[in-house]
């Protein structure tokens, strides 16, 4: 269940573009989008926690540098990171450099959370990280027409991705799921709103319902269900395993454009899916299963 939660977050953030495109399309730039997201996921949050999670509001204060952790150093510097590495780039050289993530939670799951690294969790990041570049169709020879700022920017976005993997890990040893959904979106919130203050064009445009629509969907459904479904996984297995299993992401992402924009897929996009969906499964399967399977080829092997 765990994992299935995991994959149905990462399902819901693959469809994000499909509230981000309704919205830059009602004349919203990419921050403001951001800001939207989180601000109405915020209160979407304190309403649902004063009705149903009153215990799970409390925190105690030396624990607030963690929120921050996930509020400001994940969830605004991604996004900061990602719509400029879009904005400097393009689409799929920043996605790719944005699915570098598993790499940082494995190195920082090592190095800080004690996690044990071993084969499988390697060759799996190889495999998502290739996998993910795929989709996106990256080529090798286009990295050296960007500045190296850029691409260091790309790869704070995978930076700030994977810290919420991290930071949540470090949370929830001690807080529900909820409160850490929470407090993310509220630190965020908190940071971001100055942003909108007097900007009235920008106010004015919030007064329209299709508007409204999508600021809510993008609030709910990829932001705080899909927050609190990876959260309450992220609780139960190894933020490694989750950071990998939340790579089915841009295969959502895929899908959703194949389905609603009519985009076209290309074989290595297709065999990209593949490759992303195989190392879900290679680093999820039952160790007894493996060892079974070790066994028969053992037996099995001429002596």
């Amino acid at each position: 269940m765990a994992y299935l939660m995991i994959a149905f977050a990462a399902t819901m953030w693959g469809i994000i573009g499909f509230f981000v495109k309704g919205l830059s399309v009602a004349g919203f730039s990419a921050m403001e989008i951001v800001t939207i997201r989180v601000v109405t996921a915020a209160c979407l949050l304190v309403m649902v926690g004063f009705a149903f999670f009153r215990p799970q509001l409390r925190i105690n204060g030396k624990d607030f540098p963690l929120f921050i952790g996930t509020g400001l150093l994940s969830i605004v510097f991604f996004n900061w990171c990602y719509f400029t590495a879009i904005e400097k780039m393009n689409i799929p050289v920043a996605a790719a450099l944005l699915y570098t993530s598993p790499a940082f939670v494995i190195t920082f799951s090592v190095l800080f959370l004690k996690e044990k690294l071993n084969h499988r969790k390697v060759l799996a990041v190889i495999g998502t990280i290739c996998g993910s570049a795929m989709v996106a169709e990256v080529s090798l020879t286009q990295g050296s027409s960007f500045p190296a700022a850029s691409i260091l920017i790309g790869l704070g976005a995978g930076l700030g991705y994977a810290l919420y993997s991290i930071f949540g890990k470090i949370v929830l040893k001690s807080y529900h799921p909820f409160t850490l959904t929470l407090y993310t979106f509220v630190t965020a919130a908190i940071f971001l709103v100055p942003f909108f203050i007097g900007k009235t064009e920008t106010l004015n445009r919030l007064n329209q319902p299709t508007v409204w629509f999508y600021a809510l969907g993008l609030g709910v459904v990829p932001t705080v269900l899909a927050y609190f479904a990876y959260s309450w996984g992220l609780e139960k297995v190894e933020s490694s395993q989750a950071a990998i299993i939340a790579t089915v992401e841009p295969v959502a992402a895929t899908i959703l454009g194949l389905m609603v924009y009519n985009e076209q897929i290309s074989l290595v996009q297709f065999f990209g899916i593949l490759l992303i969906l195989g190392s879900v499964i290679f680093v999820n399967l039952p160790q007894r299963h493996r060892n079974a399977n070790q066994n028969n080829h053992k037996n099995s092997a001429p002596v």
